[in-house]
């Protein structure tokens, strides 16, 4: 799943891209999202998946990588559900979805709705 990101994985982006944040906010970005996490988290805001697909889906957002972004948002989700909720990792549609296909799709649909606000095509999605 990350074998074409070692190269340069821990390094943020240099550049914009025609998705995520300003390239020099991402730092701060990243730092708001996980102090908002924390506090999600201490007052019981959001059930627990509701939670980890917000955190992953907001972190996308920022796309702190030149790649691999949404591989590392699924990843961060599926710790978060299984080391601060103690429950199950996400199957994420039980197939990769970095190739294309329409399973695929349907993530990426259920993507385009969360970017709406509209959470939970995505939450089950992570959980089919």
């Amino acid at each position: 799943m990350y074998g074409q990101v070692w190269g340069w994985a821990g390094n943020f982006r240099k550049t914009n891209k025609n998705i995520g944040i300003h390239y020099l906010q991402v730092r701060q970005a990243l730092r708001e999202l996980i102090d908002d996490a924390g506090f999600w988290v201490g007052n019981s805001v959001y059930p627990p998946d509701e939670l980890a697909i917000r955190f992953k889906h907001r972190l996308v957002s920022i796309h702190c990588f030149p790649n691999g972004n949404g591989r590392h948002s699924r990843l961060m989700a599926d710790i978060i559900s299984q080391h601060v909720f103690k429950q199950q990792v996400f199957s994420w549609g039980g197939v990769s979805l970095v190739s294309p296909g329409e399973l695929r799709k349907t993530y990426i649909a259920a993507l385009r709705l969360a970017d709406g606000g509209t959470l939970p095509k995505l939450i089950r999605f992570a959980r089919s």
